[in-house]
């Protein structure tokens, strides 16, 4: 561990340099790729530092230790050596999740699709509460929400919506709420006060850069058509509406929430792409997914992963039997504290692996 953390700290200080160099400067690009990389590497530089320090003060305080009988410095190196000392546990365990290997889509932007299932109007209703809770919790984290596609029905919930949420680290976040979601309650158009249970299934895609997915011209057929549905002013006027089909993958997209039809090709390739790297994800971990599910779950989307009971007030995640009394925050978008559990979960999973690993 410790020959890994030298050999960051070394390529931290090589950075450095680096960004002190009159060719990388005039150098956007470069600027902006070994910027970025040393902002990664500085969280962990600056602990492993600490780390250090904290060593060289017991080895310096024992040693100082044996070479004086001054009962007042030697009290007081034994306070600095015990503080030094309690220090390390800690910052051994922060050093460990540094070096968890690191999700490569973690810092991008997120795709989100939520299409109500099980459960007719009340599913559609509740992939609508869904999607006001991301957006809520996307406006709480200072990231922007963008509606790519929408498909509402006549009670306010969506057949099925798709939109983009643009902030640092959202994937990071969001990854965790991929797979089937369950609500238990009674619906308003029930008179009869049953409670019923329906679901809305959520797909989590990482937003990708043009050169991590290839997808040519000609594998694409586009066409146009007049926006239709709620919300469209601009509804039978221009043909502004895209849809764009992947002829490999059969994978079909479609944008009319913006009037400009150049706008809609934008997003629904935005889509489109990240659609493509995910089912090329989905193949390349397959074994791998069959081998061992991690303790979040395969993110297999017609996996149960999460309940919420309104009679109740509660809400339940299946994959860390995490239950929480506080439904009516997290439907508003307080989602942090099922989060973190979901992160704490998923790190101290690699950690059992990379302590094994070192065995």
């Amino acid at each position: 561990m410790y020959d890994q953390l030298e050999i960051i700290e070394n390529r931290y200080e090589q950075l450095n340099e680096l960004l002190s160099d009159p060719d990388v400067v005039s150098d956007s690009d470069k600027l902006r790729e070994y910027s970025k990389e040393q902002s990664d590497l500085q969280k962990t530089v600056d602990i492993y530092r600490e780390y250090k320090l904290q060593k060289e003060t017991i080895e310096e305080s024992e040693e100082m230790m044996n070479e004086t009988d001054d009962k007042e410095m030697l009290d007081m190196l034994k306070e600095e050596l015990s503080g030094a000392k309690s220090r390390i546990p800690d910052l051994e365990e922060k050093l460990k999740l540094e070096l968890i290997p690191k999700d490569p889509n973690d810092d991008k932007n997120v795709i989100m699709e939520i299409r109500g299932a099980a459960g007719g109007d009340e599913a559609q209703i509740f992939a609508g509460n869904l999607f006001r809770m991301y957006s809520r919790f996307a406006e709480d984290q200072g990231w922007r929400t963008e509606v790519v596609e929408a498909h509402s029905n006549d009670q306010g919930g969506y057949k099925e919506i798709s939109f983009l949420i643009q902030g640092q680290g959202a994937f990071s976040k969001l990854k965790y709420e991929n797979g089937a979601h369950r609500v238990q309650r009674v619906p308003e158009t029930e008179s009869g006060g049953r409670i019923h249970t329906s679901t809305a299934t959520v797909a989590v895609l990482p937003e990708v850069e043009d050169v991590e997915v290839d997808i040519r011209n000609e594998d694409l057929k586009i066409d146009t058509y007049r926006s239709s549905g709620a919300g469209g002013q601009h509804v039978n006027t221009t043909d502004s509406a895209v849809r764009i089909t992947h002829l490999p993958t059969g994978l079909v997209v479609t944008s009319q929430d913006e009037k400009s039809q150049i706008k809609n090709r934008e997003r629904a390739m935005k889509v489109l792409k990240a659609r493509v790297y995910d089912l090329k994800e989905q193949e390349a971990h397959a074994e791998y997914a069959e081998k061992r599910k991690s303790a979040v779950g395969t993110g297999d989307r017609s996996e149960r992963i999460r309940t919420y009971n309104y009679p109740q007030n509660r809400v339940t995640d299946h994959r860390i039997g995490l239950t929480i009394q506080k439904l009516d925050q997290i439907i508003e978008g307080k989602l942090d504290e099922v989060i973190d559990a979901l992160t704490i979960e998923e790190q101290t999973s690699k950690l059992e692996e990379l302590n094994n690993a070192t065995l």
